[in-house]
């Protein structure tokens, strides 16, 4: 007689919550004590194993792991995917790096890939904080990482930057250099990086003096390229009363905001420009670039860590690393 195999949908069905739920239960996740329990029974009465499930399904896994990414152009991901594909190579897990290009759609294809091949864990920068959905992964007990970026109510470990710390202190720095009409060039509305940064920034203006408070008249989103760093810049130069100094929210629109500053003859200092991330130039052009540098390689590093340990069994409760940006100060700040 064959004998049926309990699996993790059954035990959501006989408990009333979702898969998701099951795995979080089993795996350390978040989850009330009154659903755990209610999980434990159902599991306990159908003879479910997890334990011998989770080990069952990390020998059918590939030795693989899926690093998806919104722009491998850009060097603070290049750096980031060095760090995790350095510490997987310490397992002898390979890496797959999928570049999502912002786009939900192509991200929705990279993590039906992962799941498909069974691929060992996955790693994510999530290209929206609202439409990512890693539900599916959670659901078949696949270990997910989120870096950089984390999707709402996705319950998972992440590793992140310090977003809104580092955007209050490059503004701060601004204004402590004198300068009072200071834009914030944040990238697209949605992303949680660009949201904490953008909130760093208001956090600065509202304990600033009263003649660098503007509102939100200085506050433009662009889209994490160049050339949304120039749309930007060109719009707040139009401006009746254009600003003094600009915050721009990640290194490739930097690269935008500089091209259109020299094409308008406005050469740093005397129009400040702090960029949110490390170009490799920046030392060397003249002025030189004020930067708030990030722990790219070391936030890849230890979210590949995180999921090693995760692929390994680790039932610890989810953790979230939350890692401090520096600010590395040069000549573009050097006061109007």
């Amino acid at each position: 007689m064959r004998t049926q195999v309990v699996t993790i949908h059954d035990v959501a069905r006989a408990a009333g919550v979702s898969p998701a739920t099951v795995s979080r239960v089993f795996n350390g996740g978040n989850v009330t004590p009154e659903r755990a329990l209610s999980v434990r029974q159902a599991a306990e009465a159908l003879g479910f194993a997890p334990n011998r499930l989770a080990r069952s399904l990390r020998k059918q896994r590939s030795s693989v792991i899926a690093l998806i990414i919104p722009d491998i152009e850009n060097p603070f991901f290049t750096s980031l995917a060095r760090g995790v594909e350095d510490a997987a190579q310490r397992t002898s897990l390979s890496v797959v790096l999928c570049n999502s290009d912002e786009d939900t759609d192509k991200e929705r294809r990279y993590l039906e890939v992962a799941l498909g091949e069974q691929m060992a864990g996955v790693i994510v920068a999530a290209a929206s904080q609202d439409e990512t959905d890693l539900g599916p992964l959670l659901a078949r007990g696949v270990p997910v990482v989120a870096v950089d970026r984390r999707p709402h109510e996705a319950e998972v470990d992440a590793v992140q930057v310090d977003n809104q710390h580092g955007g209050e202190a490059a503004t701060r720095h601004l204004l402590k250099a004198g300068y009072r009409r200071v834009a914030c060039i944040a990238g697209p509305q949605g992303a949680s990086t660009s949201e904490e940064r953008l909130a760093g920034y208001r956090m600065a203006l509202r304990s600033a003096p009263d003649t660098a408070r503007a509102g939100d008249t200085y506050v433009r989103h662009g889209d994490f390229r160049v050339e949304g760093g120039r749309a930007a810049m060109r719009e707040l130069l139009a401006l009746p009363e254009p600003p003094d100094a600009v915050f721009v929210a990640n290194n490739l629109m930097t690269v935008g905001v500089l091209d259109v500053l020299r094409e308008a003859g406005r050469t740093p200092p005397s129009i400040g420009v702090l960029s949110f991330g490390d170009v490799p130039w920046a030392s060397l052009i003249r002025p030189s670039l004020t930067v708030m540098e990030l722990p790219s390689y070391e936030l890849g590093r230890t979210a590949a860590d995180l999921l090693l340990q995760r692929i390994e069994g680790n039932p610890s409760p989810l953790q979230t690393v939350v890692l401090r940006t520096r600010l590395q100060v040069r000549e573009s700040t050097a006061g109007p």
